[in-house]
Formats: C-alpha cells, structure tokens, sequence
C-alpha cells in the first residue's frame, strides 16, 4: 500500500514562496502513514499558483499508482486527482478530497481549464473508497464544490466544524487525526 498527496494551489506566485507544505497538515499526515508502514510521498507540483493539469500530470506520472493507493488531494489539488483518475481509468484503493475545488474563480479566466472539466461519473467503479472532508466554514464555492464531487462521485461526506479551507491558519494546528482515521480504517 502507498499514498501520495497532492498539496492545494495558492493563489499567487509570492505567496507559494511563503507557503511551506512542511507546516501544514500534509507532513504531519505523511509521517503518521510512514509510521504505519505506508510508503507515502507528497510531490511538489510546478508553478501551483497558476495551475496547469498538463503540467500537474507530468509531475504526478512519476509516482506508482496502483489498486493499493490512497491519492489524498487538498483543494486544487483535489480537482487534479479527479481528472486524471477520469482520464486515465486507473484503480486505486482510496480517494480522499479535502476541501475540494471544482469551481474556477480567476477573473482572467486562466483556472478554467484546470477545475471545470466533465467529472467521469465511473471513477467510482474503479475506486474501493471515497471520501470528502469539507468544513461548516469553508468558502462558500469550496462548499459547492463538495456537493459537485459528492453528486458526480458518491462516496462518504464528513463535515467538521471550523475547519475553513484546511489550511494551517484555518486549523490551527498540524495535525488532521480525523483523516488518519479514515485512512487506516
């Protein structure tokens, strides 16, 4: 069994160079797999604050996807795994969505193409166990963008309570021991 986590998408180029995935919730959920005998990798996607799937997917292919992984995807990075499971048929074992986006919300336009894509209803076929973490507090389109990836592809939906957009300045804290439960159940 392996997992791979794929990080969300600041919303600009300065502010990702502020942002470290070591102070979020990702490391400290890396390490509670590893712990557990889960080989687990979070790869850094290019240019996150201006996110392009090509680009995302050369990246990703360079990890091993198999009928044993757990893809957990925070934000953007959610919309990421859901087309590419759509587009490459993959099986997988568990897809996590943590504060999913599907909705683009740049003025230019320029996220269009990364978040609004046809959802291959199938996925589900192919995928052992769903589940969508949203939050009481998030954004107003990171909650119906949950309810678009809970509609397309099923799965169980847990709501917590002030946990906005599952950031670290959202949380409060490092540590996401809900997700490590539904992990390793």
């Amino acid at each position: 069994m392996n997992c791979i986590i794929i990080h969300g998408c600041p919303s600009r180029e300065e502010k990702a160079n502020a942002v470290t995935y070591d102070k979020h919730w990702l490391q400290w959920v890396k390490k509670q797999l590893i712990s557990k005998g889960i080989e687990t990798h979070i790869p850094l996607m290019p240019n996150p604050w201006t996110p392009d799937y090509e680009a995302f997917k050369k990246e990703f292919q360079k990890q091993e996807i198999n009928e044993n992984t757990i893809l957990i995807g925070h934000s953007c990075g959610c919309a990421f795994l859901v087309r590419w499971l759509g587009e490459t048929k993959k099986r997988i074992n568990h897809l996590v969505l943590v504060a999913p986006w599907k909705i683009a919300y740049r003025k230019d336009g320029s996220d269009k193409d990364f978040y609004e894509f046809p959802m291959d209803e199938s996925i589900k076929s192919r995928v052992k166990r769903i589940t969508i973490f949203t939050s009481d507090d998030d954004y107003e389109d990171g909650r119906k963008s949950a309810k678009i990836y809970n509609n397309g592809l099923g799965g169980k939906m847990i709501e917590l309570k002030r946990r906005g957009h599952y950031t670290l300045r959202d949380m409060g804290t490092e540590e996401f021991p809900e997700l490590l439960e539904v992990i390793l159940k």
